[in-house]
Parts: structure tokens; C-alpha cells; sequence
């Protein structure tokens, strides 16, 4: 059993890993900005909480003591941010300082094993990095976090695709999704944009973060993912999968459940890879999950109506 602080863990992709760490057996504890509400995933309702930022340069080594790992899946994107919000000082503060330095703090308390969730564009498109202000701060925080790694301390980023799944607030949001897939809503049209991208489900996510903290390799990025997909082959899948008989089209134009600020590849690019099957063997996670994620996603949201 190891004593875990998940950073992050009122968000989707934390509340799961939390939910999953304690499945398996590690002390969990939760690091969020506040203190528990109503609003926060059932997940991590009941276990321990550190009220603090880990963008706060200020915080001392010592309220990270005593944990033997961190899972860090706090870092702010570009959907966290609004687009006038969005400048060199707060991807310092969120991304490339603001990581780097809490990892350092963490390396400080003793904890022996940092797994940073990044995101899948630096590694794939180092290039990017160079006209994407958002990328490079992605780039950063994965490359001077690794860069702390020694014998001590094992600093390892899991830079993953797009994530299907879902929270209790998230599931909501996709009801809404499921409905317009489904016929249910005149508006917007039945269309996607052009382009695509990589797809992974949650829990596949969840068991790479498993075995980064098991077996990853100290001072190491590993591109994870599942299956390329074109919007239009998504939103088309989404439908099939809730019983829907909507065909849709592709159309070159901006859609409210994709829009164009979050398409970093800008809309009509396709990105698409095989991850390394080594890599994939080592971390221990599924392949072909998304349809089984889809399903768990529009039962949740049938369950709520």
C-alpha cells in the first residue's frame, strides 16, 4: 500500500484516479483549492483532503510529507481558460513554472514518485510548440518536471489523447450530447467539422497511471492512446452506440461541441497515432475501450432522465 496525494481530484480525470487508487488498495488523500461542497464528485467524498494550489510558489515542502507518491492531474488547458484570460502569465503560472516548481516541492517533502498527466500535442508535434503558446507551456511543465528526476525522486508524464468519460457533472453535459446525437434537439445541425483525432477512455487512463506509478520508467514521457477516429466518425459512433439512426456529414465549418479554439490542430487536421505497444504493455492499459466508455457515459446520462 502507498499513501497517494492525487492533485487535482475534484475534476474528472482526478476524481477517477482517486476512486481507482483506493480500489486497489493506496491511501488516498485529495488536494484540491477548497473544501468540500455538494458539487464535488462522489469519488472523493470521505477521503482525506489537503486544502492547498500547487501553483502557489510560496507553499512550503512540508504539507507534502509523508506521501510516497503524487499523481498530478491538475494542469489547466486551453478549455479552462477564457480565450481573453489566456496570456504568457498564466500559462507560467498553471503550466511551465507552476508545475515544475510544486514537483520540486514534492522531490523536497521526500515523495519518490511524481505522475504528471500532460497531453499528447508536444510529444507528437514538437514543432507546435514554437507558434502554440499553449503547447509550449504543455512542453515545459513535462520536460522540467522529468527534469528533477534522480535517484531519489522519479518524475515520469503520461501525455494522453482525448479522454471519453465522465463525472456527475460531465455526464450531464453529455446528456445534452446524447440528445442532439439521438435527434432529440433541432439545434445545431447533425454535422461535424472536418479533422479528427486520438481517443482514450478514462479508465484506460486510470490504469496507465497505475502502472506509471508500479513500473514507469523515472524521467520518462510515454504517448499513450487508443483509436483514431474523424469527428464525424465520433459524433456518428456516440449516435450508433445510444440506438440512433442520425446519419451525420462532415462540413467545414465551426460546431458548438467542437469548436475550433479547442481543435489546437485548427479544424480539418487530423492527428493520428499508434502508441508503442512496449510502452502500452509496460503501463498495463486496455486498447479498444472508447465504445465500452460510450456506453457506461449514455446509460449514466439515461439513468438521469
Amino acid at each position: 500500500m502507498s499513501r497517494v496525494l492525487v492533485v487535482g481530484a475534484t475534476g474528472m480525470v482526478g476524481s477517477h484516479l482517486a476512486a481507482d487508487l483506493t480500489a486497489r488498495g493506496d491511501e488516498v488523500t485529495v488536494m484540491a483549492r477548497r473544501e468540500p461542497t455538494d458539487r464535488d464528485p462522489a469519488a472523493v467524498a470521505g477521503l482525506p483532503r489537503l486544502i492547498a494550489d500547487y501553483t502557489d510558489a510560496d507553499a512550503s515542502p512540508a504539507q507534502l510529507e509523508g506521501f510516497d507518491a503524487v499523481v498530478f492531474a491538475a494542469g489547466s488547458d486551453i478549455r479552462h481558460v477564457p480565450e481573453d484570460q489566456e496570456d504568457a502569465a498564466f500559462w507560467e503560472r498553471t503550466q511551465s513554472g507552476g508545475v515544475p516548481r510544486f514537483a520540486a516541492r514534492a522531490k523536497a517533502a521526500g515523495v519518490g514518485r511524481f505522475v504528471q498527466i500532460g497531453s499528447y500535442y508536444h510529444q507528437l508535434h514538437p514543432e507546435w510548440a514554437e507558434r502554440i503558446p499553449y503547447v509550449a507551456a504543455r512542453r515545459e511543465a513535462d520536460e522540467r518536471t522529468r527534469a528533477l528526476s534522480d535517484a531519489s525522486f522519479a518524475a515520469i508524464t503520461l501525455n494522453p489523447p482525448s479522454i471519453v468519460g465522465a463525472d456527475e457533472r460531465g455526464v450531464r453535459r453529455f446528456a445534452r450530447m446524447i440528445a442532439w446525437a439521438r435527434g432529440e434537439a433541432d439545434q445545431p445541425a447533425l454535422f461535424a467539422p472536418p479533422g479528427g483525432t486520438n481517443y482514450m477512455s478514462m479508465r484506460a487512463v486510470s490504469q496507465a497511471v497505475q502502472g506509471a506509478l508500479d513500473a514507469g520508467e523515472p524521467g520518462k514521457a510515454y504517448l499513450i492512446g487508443d483509436v483514431n477516429l474523424r469527428y464525424v466518425e465520433y459524433f456518428q459512433l456516440l449516435a450508433d452506440r445510444a440506438g440512433s439512426s442520425v446519419v451525420f456529414e462532415e462540413r467545414d465549418e465551426e460546431h458548438p461541441f467542437q469548436p475550433d479554439r479547442f481543435i489546437v490542430q485548427v479544424r480539418g487536421a487530423v492527428i493520428a497515432y499508434e502508441p508503442d505497444a512496449a510502452d502500452t504493455a509496460l503501463l498495463g492499459y486496455q486498447r479498444d475501450d472508447v465504445v465500452r466508455a460510450l456506453d457506461e457515459i449514455i446509460a449514466a446520462a439515461d439513468a438521469q432522465r
